[in-house]
Order: C-alpha cells, then structure tokens, then sequence
C-alpha cells in the first residue's frame, strides 16, 4: 500500500512523501499511525539542517493500531492501540518496539516515549526521602518531572524556568517554590535559592549551557547534577574545579543509560492518571500542516510546549 510519510532534508525542510508498504515480515507488526509528538530533537534537527551532528528520524513519539500481524508473533491483533512509529500514515516495526496501551484516552495525551525518557532520569537521580530538589526548566519534559516530583517524600522542591507561564502550570501540578530567572546573569538570585546547604540534586532539563552553569552553582557539596536535557551539540563548558573540589556526581540520564526497560512503567503512570499530558499539548496540526507549525516553533511560537501531528 501507499503510505504518507515527511521527510527531513538537509537543508532542514520538512516535506510529504509517498512510501510503499508491504505486508509486515515475521516478527514485525504492521501499524497505522494515528499521532505522533514533535520531540525537541525534531525541532534542532529542523532548525540546524546539515549542522546537527545526530539528525531526528522524522518522529519518534508515535501512537497507532495495529492493522497487520507478522508470523510468529502473539499477544497483538487488529485493532490494538500501540506505541510505535512516527510521522508516517503506517509502517511496520519490529514487535519489540511495540508496546499495547489502553483505549480511553485520546491519542495525542499517549505520548509514553517521552513519559518514558522522564523514567529514566527518576530512575538515575536515586532521590531519597528528604532530598532538596531543583527542578531547572519547566518545559514538556520538566513539567512531566514536576508531577512526579511533587508525588516524592522530598523536603524541597523548587521549579525555574525563564518562562511565568510555565512557571504557572507547574504550580498547578502541585509546585509551591516556582522561580522565575532571568535571561542574564542570575548569580544573586541563585546564591539565594541555594542558602546555607544546597539541592541534593539537581534536574537539568534545559539542554543548555546556561542550565548546566545553573545546576552547577545550585548543587549541594556532594551532590547529583542529573543531566536529562540534550545540549545538541558537539561542545559545552564547565567549572572542573568546582565539580571536582566539591565532589558532585554527574549522571546522564538520557534514554541509553536507563536502568530497566521504562515504557511499561511510563504506561502505568499515563493510564493511572499520575502524569497527565493534556493540559501540554498546545498545539495539533494535521501531517500536511506539520511544515508550517515547525516554522513557527522555529521563530518562536508563543505558548509553544507540545506539539502533536496527527496522521
């Protein structure tokens, strides 16, 4: 069959094409892609083209139904709400990327992929019970941290982002310390949220360097620097003597240091409720509109934290 799929260039355009699909191989299951989120990976890919050092497949956030099932395969049939895919109309993926999630929800509040990435970087922040927390941005991700975060014994939990109306969200989550910071120098402010001791642990979703000179100046003597967001690219600076000195671990918690397999817990919290992705989906287009909404993303969407396309 035909399928619609998009297609990044080089150039960093983003076009629909036709692909052909065939019937799923032995181990595979055929799906029909029905959503798919726009990762901040898809964004830096679009915006720095030849220049990005590791391109996006185009979508990697995909909700579908499963439509064909290959030989050999059990426990899948017609009709089966799935994660797997991308921004393609179908395609066929190998089973074990294939994960069964509940009908209810609507497709777009199903992103568990990247539910699942925020898993991992729990997982590696090993909070203890009575931890200090900074919580550094209050984007997508950092506001999937923010409700589990305020479900954790903790003694402190404080959000910053550069953004109030973020801000305003994660209070709504639950957070009662949120901060806003400044696009320049917030060194006064920083000493201050710090005080005496410090944050045991610090969850730097930024992929910045201005966040990680942030999660540097927050973190606790001995403490964790958990780094989740992604600076993509090949160079980022930072104080050895200070990481050193003060003996602060520095863990990388993106997806390839997961400590379990994290989707099927990502699932749990979804369909339970505990982490709640409507209230962040701000924006839903249609595959031919997908182009359109990335230039704006690109220039600056006001309001922007999520974006959905749906197939």
């Amino acid at each position: 069959m035909k399928a619609s799929s998009i297609h990044y260039s080089r150039d960093g355009g983003i076009s629909v094409v036709d692909i052909e699909v065939g019937d799923p191989a032995p181990g595979e299951i055929q799906v029909q892609g029905a959503a798919c989120g726009i990762c901040s990976w898809d964004i830096a890919t679009c915006k720095l083209g030849a220049a990005m050092p590791r391109p996006a497949p185009p979508g990697h956030e995909g909700i579908g139904y499963v439509r064909k099932v290959g030989a050999g395969i059990t426990g899948f049939e017609e009709g089966d709400r799935v994660l797997a895919g991308g921004f393609s109309t179908f395609g066929n993926y190998r089973v074990e990327g294939v994960h069964k999630i509940p009908q209810g929800l609507p497709d777009e509040c199903w992103l568990g992929e990247p539910v699942s990435c925020v898993v991992t970087g729990m997982d590696t922040a090993r909070l203890r019970a009575g931890d200090r927390v900074a919580l550094l941005g209050c984007g997508f991700m950092g506001l999937i941290f923010a409700q589990l975060l305020v479900r954790s014994p903790l003694a402190r939990l404080v959000a910053l982002d550069i953004d109030s109306k973020k801000l305003d969200i994660a209070k709504q989550f639950g957070v009662t310390e949120a901060n806003l910071l400044s696009q320049g120098d917030n060194a006064e402010r920083l000493r201050a949220l710090k005080g005496a001791d410090g944050f045991d642990v610090v969850i730097d979703t930024t992929g910045t360097q201005p966040g990680l000179d942030c999660a540097t100046r927050l973190v606790a003597r001995g403490g964790q620097i958990n780094l989740f967001g992604w600076m993509k690219g090949t160079q980022a600076t930072f104080d050895p003597s200070a990481w050193h000195v003060n003996g602060y671990t520095v863990v990388n918690s993106a997806p390839a240091s997961a400590l379990r397999n994290p989707v099927p817990a990502a699932i749990r919290l979804i369909s339970e409720g505990i982490v709640d992705l409507a209230p962040l989906i701000s924006h839903v287009v249609g595959i031919t509109g997908y182009a359109g909404l990335m230039e704006k993303i690109k220039a600056g969407e006001p309001g922007y934290i999520k974006g959905v396309v749906k197939l």
